[in-house]
């Protein structure tokens, strides 16, 4: 899509010298930077005098090996992300102040930056070793978000630093090169590039070539090494385009499509920036696809869907994606964006890994942010084929009400769980059939003992489970006869889900239908169709819920929240008999979206069955 349309001939012609790219103003032009209005002026001060005089956390080599050691990746991901956010909060109080007084932490945090021997994280590392190999650079995801942050820092402030020192931004051109850009230009088979491996890429791809732009258009002064690697750059970004469908769906989940979508969109930005306007994707159907997936996939509040391993709650970086929507003319995005500013200059934002780049870009946009609209878009209807997701809610333009999202896919998705046939259920905007997401993560969560996780298993999902024997893993488990179609006010959605397991199981066919029924009451309607191939009372559902069920004897399940709102979920107690399980949630990511517990409702067969249809009818309290 990029590489055909855009020959280095022409390249050649558009992208901008080092010397004459000026995407911000830097610390020496002061007229933006003074036009910062005091609140969010004082407001970024006070981030960045913590760091005054700061003592910058260590990473001593045994925390390096921690990953090869037990697993654990947190020990040195977080002194080492805790550094980065500590210099991006430097930088800008620096430029907004421009009075020297941030200068020294500023010069601390590039050094130790600069001497630390691998810039990405253990998990990244070559597995062969405990530490990192210096001569031989790696560039995954962190290695580049610090070469991207190290080169705004130089753009920001050479003239000062080299008032210093010239050694200070001779160190940072010296690294970057040395680590990001000519691996960069001399490799092709880091495999998020998608060029000589030609496996199938991720999030890892824009993300990645995000910041290498970003290092050749603020660092490169070698005009022809800036040309090819914006070339190689469309090359890779092809590799990531061709993994999408026309829905513009992102398999990962909605919590990824920040470094999805999000971080294509910074790719094209710098793209566009750094040639003019000549490099211009916007009005390509699939680059407006891939960004509206993102309100497609809005629930309420900061709740989205979160199938495979998003979590739930999702602090979205708002000011791309009103950038996004802008560049699209989409309002419902760019509506999105602007409401989730305002609601997270209520209750907090998530600055982990929020690059320099999109900091800075949310700093000038302030005002207009704040002026833009605060009503987010709730889409009724959506169905995206390809990714075979389907979600509907009672109105348009509301969260109240019920909401059904469901999926069907296959198992070998990216950041899979194993999920086919896999739903939720919200009312009013709040969660009460859930997908518990993903833990933190550690060596077994990318490793081949990945579906021992509890959470990556179909039995702590709502799924049925047959005979013992839970889905299968690969992409030959997949949904079949997968249809959607909206009849009047409701929506229907079914799927065959017995090419989901494992033969072992006995499924001769299972088919498990969606309607959502909006009227007066409005409620939904979950059929699990089967016939098996042997006669078994080893056949039950589970639902995963966020609050502890009441359940009575007549066959319904009672959910309610610390509101006392909820939902209701009947069931055939004639054929069905409900347990609870209480699953102690330990894991401090999973804590922060559910709080210490979840819990697990099986609904199993009360006497052997070769086939059934059972039902479950769930509508409002």
């Amino acid at each position: 899509m990029l590489s055909p349309k855009y020959k280095v001939e022409e390249l050649r012609k558009w992208i901008i010298p080092l010397e004459e790219y000026k995407p911000f103003p830097t610390v020496e032009e002061r007229d933006k930077w003074e036009a910062i209005t005091d609140p969010l002026r004082m407001e970024q001060m006070k981030e960045a005098e913590i760091y005054l005089n700061y003592t910058w956390p260590s990473l001593p080599a045994n925390f390096f090996m921690d990953f090869v050691r037990n697993g654990n990746r947190t020990r040195y991901e977080n002194p080492s992300f805790q550094r980065r956010s500590a210099l991006a909060s430097l930088v800008i109080a620096e430029c907004l102040e421009s009075e020297g007084r941030f200068l020294d932490d500023i010069i601390n945090g590039i050094w130790c930056i600069c001497e630390e021997s691998f810039w990405g994280v253990p998990a990244h590392n070559n597995l062969n070793n405990k530490l990192p190999n210096v001569s031989e650079p790696i560039i995954d995801l962190f290695a580049g978000e610090t070469a991207g942050l190290l080169s705004l820092t130089y753009y920001f402030l050479k003239s000062r630093l080299d008032q210093i020192d010239p050694l200070i931004c001779n160190r940072i051109q010296l690294e970057v090169k040395r680590r990001i850009l000519d691996p960069y230009l001399t490799r092709d088979d880091f495999w998020w590039m998608g060029l000589a491996t030609k496996g199938k890429v991720n999030n890892w791809n824009p993300w990645c070539n995000s910041n290498c732009l970003m290092a050749f258009l603020f660092l490169e002064d070698d005009f022809e090494r800036r040309v090819q690697a914006v070339e190689k750059a469309l090359h890779s970004l092809d590799c990531f385009l061709n993994v999408y469908h026309e829905d513009g769906g992102c398999d990962e989940g909605t919590m990824y499509w920040g470094r999805a979508g999000g971080s294509l969109f910074d790719c094209l930005e710098l793209l566009y920036s750094g040639s003019n306007g000549k490099i211009d994707m916007y009005s390509e159907p699939l680059i407006k696809e891939i960004g509206r997936y993102l309100y497609k996939s809005y629930i309420d509040g900061e709740y989205f869907t979160n199938f495979a391993d998003g979590g739930a709650i999702v602090k979205i970086s708002s000011n791309l994606v009103y950038r996004y929507g802008c560049r699209i003319d989409d309002k419902k995005l760019m509506s999105l964006g602007s409401s989730a500013f305002h609601l997270q200059r209520k209750v907090g934002k998530d600055k982990r890994l929020n690059s320099l780049n999109r900091q800075i870009h949310a700093l000038f946009d302030f005002e207009e942010m704040l002026a833009a609209t605060s009503t987010p878009p709730y889409v009724r209807d959506v169905w995206l084929k390809d990714i075979q997701v389907m979600a509907a809610r009672e109105e348009e333009g509301s969260s109240k009400g019920l909401y059904l999202a469901a999926k069907g896919g296959h198992n070998d998705e990216s950041h899979n769980h194993n999920d086919i046939g896999q739903f939720i259920v919200y009312s009013d905007g709040s969660p009460f059939i859930i997908d518990v997401g993903v833990e933190t993560y550690t060596s077994k969560t990318f490793g081949p003992n990945r579906y021992d996780i509890w959470t990556m298993q179909s039995a702590y999902h709502n799924l049925p489970t047959i005979n013992g024997i839970q889905q299968g893993v690969g992409e030959q488990f997949k949904a079949t006869q997968v249809k959607q179609k909206i009849i009047g006010k409701d929506v229907r959605f079914s799927l065959n889900l017995d090419s989901a397991y494992p033969k072992k199981a006995g499924i001769g066919n299972w088919e498990r239908q969606f309607t959502f029924h909006r009227g007066n009451p409005s409620h939904i309607e979950i059929c699990d169709k089967f016939q098996l191939k042997r006669t078994t009372k080893d056949v039950s559902l589970s639902l995963m819920i966020p609050f502890e069920p009441q359940l009575d004897q007549a066959g319904s399940i009672i959910i309610q929240n610390a509101n006392s709102k909820g939902i209701k979920v009947d069931y055939d107690a004639d054929n069905l008999i409900a347990t609870t399980e209480r699953i102690i949630i330990e894991d401090e990511k999973l804590g922060s979206v559910w709080g210490e517990q979840v819990f697990r409702v099986t609904l199993k067969a009360k006497s052997p069955i070769k086939q059934a249809s059972w039902k479950l009818r769930i509508c409002q309290l």
